[in-house]
């Protein structure tokens, strides 16, 4: 397959809308000589069921992809689609009708979708005289004022006799020259509308490239399934290109991709780029044409890039929406969809279908909201407009002990990644960001991170007034109390920041705050004399814990946490379950264990036994605890000094 790299990266795509049987179709033809109607059904009927497509070339240079969408009332989802990505839209009204319904919805479609540009072709002008034509026009001046149509161009044209169509190829020249040009620099995007095999060839799927770029060899992933593959070859208007720009009708074709796992609404995006949500938030338009308020929890159709999917609309601020009015809302859907910030999406009704409003994604992927909460309904219409670095903040903050990673805030801001990067490295320096997971990137907003350290301050407060003769809990034991979707990651940065800032003390395993001390009570006092009496008479004989209680007649429950306040403060050693030394015994015999080792190399078991005096009940513990402590090592039958 030969590839020819000549074409421009500047495209324009060219939307067909208006009621049917206006000459959408015979437009294109006569524009571009293409017959978008492939399907034999639309050509025994004579009307278009899918989107067809065809592409021109303008005076200027300037490459022009045209979709043609049907327009009758029972394809109107499929309309939707092919409005989806388009720069230009030719609203196409038959002069013998004048406007129709479907021209009024198709209208409504493409100012929710924010189409902001284009002009309206007065078709089959051949059928008509004079003064018939300058009272349609007149028509056509009110039914487009207050809308984006308003003060452009009305172009009328015949598609038999050809009449009109050399002006509206000049007037389609200007307007695409005002139509600033689509960065590349954003996300992949490609929404599907086409899937279709090809023998030798295999899957191809079609679609306008909303965003970004691809190349031939470059991984893709298809959303929402997670399918991935490899760009095989990329066609833009039958020509081989090696890589496709934002803005292209661009077919893909794919490595070992099978036809049967792609749908229509499906999304080419680049691996784990995108994030596939059942939820979505966003602010929706009610448009002034319905006739009743929608309610909470309609049901209702939605359409978004190529996709139409069942769901359930969630007004947070109100029980019901007036016609005209606008919110903040939340749609949950039967099934997941992959946007982005700021995508645009039309909503229909269930039955009688018609378009009944639609608006733009805030967050592609959030958590469930309570309804009627003044602060969530703030926050979400603070989204529509707060700066870069504010997002950032907005979303890390509503993310909790989780955080947020890069990649969701990506696509939750529908910031080019420089300007992503840019943003949170600022955020980082004015430490109003943390990061936890530098492997994943990962990050947490300030106030959460304070929240977290609060709680383990609050876990550690309590735990010495129900424990205040143990010195500590276990760090374990304190991340067990904590919520388990912190992470591991989120606990370790935070006990670390806590013992840098010296909030808290760590002896081993055991944190404890740094203000906490133990206090013995008078009783407890009295115990501990007792204790550390008996454990230094005893030297390197001492008798078990238990013994010990029964011949001081002691409660085994109080003096064991008397005992553990003697080993947290160094006075005695544990050497095994209920066998304690007293230290100072264990630290002699270490001095001389040492200097043994360090004048002959080694020492056996009985020669240890000599040093000690004491029996093996002692022996054993004895020695396996300067093992432990790695003052030796155990090599066969005899120890060396560690190290030595």
């Amino acid at each position: 397959m030969s590839i020819i790299p000549n074409i421009s990266s500047e495209q324009i795509i060219l939307g067909t809308a208006g009621h049917i049987d206006h000459g959408k179709t015979t437009l294109i033809k006569a524009l571009t000589g293409i017959n978008t109607d492939r399907l034999k059904e639309e050509q025994l009927r004579g009307i278009t069921i899918e989107l067809g497509f065809a592409f021109l070339d303008l005076p200027s240079g300037r490459h022009i992809g045209i979709v043609d969408v049907p327009g009758h009332e029972k394809f109107v989802k499929n309309m939707v689609a092919g409005a989806t990505g388009i720069d230009l839209v030719a609203m196409v009204i038959a002069a013998d009708e004048g406007v129709m319904p479907q021209t009024r919805e198709h209208m409504e479609i493409c100012t929710l979708l924010g189409v902001r540009h284009g002009l309206v072709v007065l078709t089959k002008t051949d059928m008509v005289d004079e003064e018939w034509l300058e009272l349609v026009t007149e028509d056509i001046r009110e039914f487009v004022r207050g809308t984006f149509l308003e003060d452009k161009p009305i172009v009328p044209v015949s598609g038999l006799t050809g009449k009109g169509i050399p002006e509206f190829i000049r007037t389609l020249d200007s307007l695409s020259a005002e139509i600033p040009p689509r960065s590349s620099a954003g996300l992949f995007r490609l929404p599907a509308d086409r899937v279709f095999s090809m023998k030798g060839f295999g899957t191809v799927i079609t679609g306008t490239l909303i965003s970004g770029q691809v190349s031939v060899g470059d991984s893709v992933m298809l959303y929402p399934s997670g399918i991935t593959s490899k760009v095989r070859g990329l066609q833009v208007h039958g020509q081989s290109v090696e890589t496709a720009f934002a803005g292209m009708r661009t077919a893909v074709n794919f490595q070992g991709l099978e036809k049967s796992t792609v749908n229509r609404g499906d999304v080419l995006s680049a691996p784990d780029a995108l994030m596939p949500s059942y939820m979505l938030d966003v602010f929706l338009h009610y448009l002034a044409g319905n006739k009743k308020p929608v309610k909470n929890r309609t049901a209702v159709r939605f359409h978004a890039g190529t996709a139409e999917i069942l769901g359930n609309l969630i007004l947070l601020e109100n029980d019901e929406l007036a016609p005209g009015e606008s919110a903040a809302a939340q749609l949950r859907l039967d099934t997941p969809v992959a946007l982005v910030k700021d995508d645009r999406f039309v909503i229909r009704s269930i039955s009688p279908v018609r378009t009944i409003g639609g608006g733009t994604v805030l967050n592609p992927v959030p958590r469930k909201h309570k309804r009627l909460k003044p602060d969530v309904t703030a926050k979400l219409r603070a989204l529509a407009d707060l700066p870069p670095e504010q997002i950032a903040a907005c979303h890390a903050g509503e993310a909790g002990y989780s955080g947020v990673s890069l990649s969701a805030l990506r696509i939750m801001s529908n910031m080019p990644e420089k300007q992503l990067e840019k943003a949170v490295q600022s955020l980082l320096s004015q430490k109003i960001l943390i990061q936890t997971d530098r492997e994943n990137r990962i990050f947490i907003h300030k106030d959460s991170f304070a929240a977290f350290r609060q709680e383990i301050t609050e876990h550690l407060e309590k735990y010495h007034r129900e424990n205040p003769l143990k010195n500590g809990m276990s760090k374990e034991e304190l991340k067990s109390r904590l919520p388990s979707f912190a992470g591991v990651k989120l606990f370790h940065l935070a006990v670390a920041q806590m013992l840098k800032e010296e909030e808290i003390a760590a002896e081993g395993d055991i944190v404890r705050l740094k203000s906490h001390q133990v206090s013995l009570g008078q009783d407890q006092s009295a115990i501990r004399k007792k204790l550390l009496d008996a454990y230094a008479g005893s030297g390197l004989t001492p008798p078990y814990f238990k013994e010990l209680c029964t011949s001081l007649e002691m409660e085994e429950s109080q003096a064991k946490d008397v005992l553990m306040v003697l080993v947290g403060e160094g006075l005695l050693v544990k050497a095994k379950e209920d066998l304690y030394f007293f230290a100072e015994s264990v630290e002699e015999l270490k001095t001389r264990l040492v200097a043994w080792l360090r004048e002959k190399g080694e020492i056996s078991t009985p020669e240890f036994k000599d040093i000690a005096g004491v029996s093996r009940k002692y022996l054993i513990p004895l020695i396996e605890y300067f093992d432990s402590r790695n003052i030796t090592i155990r090599i066969g039958d005899i120890r060396k000094l560690r190290g030595g």
